[in-house]
């Protein structure tokens, strides 16, 4: 179960930063046609492979989490349900709106706000599970700790 745990949370967090990357790169140097391709992408294949690795990390994440305890594991505890409610609730609804207003040729005001909000929850949600990535690794001990590294290093 930890591999799987490990793939499916990486896998994620993978999707979110090219969903995010792949928005910020197309708007900024791509055509209005770039542009509703990407958000097509993102909505088809990209949530279906998004939504089921975070229900899946979030799933594996909690059997695991089952036999530990400390401040790592309640952190991600913590973090998880906003990670999901980011998704289910802000997440998914943008992208969804943003494809059909892309598919429609309508990048107007409503757009672009809408496409505000979703790049703030998708930086949100990169930042929140690459901080549950950290103390995945620092729980496995591959990864140091601010105090560690700056502790070594004099």
């Amino acid at each position: 179960m930890p591999l799987l745990h490990r793939f499916v949370a990486t896998l994620a967090l993978l999707c979110i930063a090219i969903f995010f990357v792949s928005t910020v790169l197309v708007e900024l140097f791509g055509s209005a046609v770039s542009v509703a391709t990407i958000k097509a992408l993102i909505v088809w294949p990209g949530l279906f492979i998004l939504v089921p690795a975070i229900a899946a990390t979030g799933a594996t994440g909690f059997a695991l989490a089952q036999s530990r305890t400390g401040p790592p594991v309640q952190r991600k505890k913590t973090r998880m349900p906003f990670i999901a409610l980011n998704g289910l609730l802000v997440l998914i609804p943008c992208a969804v709106y943003l494809d059909a207003l892309a598919a429609a040729g309508t990048f107007d005001t409503r757009f672009y706000v809408v496409q505000g909000v979703e790049l703030l929850a998708g930086a949100i949600n990169l930042i929140l599970m690459s901080m549950n990535m950290r103390d995945g690794l620092r729980l496995r001990g591959k990864a140091r700790s601010n105090a560690r590294v700056l502790h070594q290093s004099r």
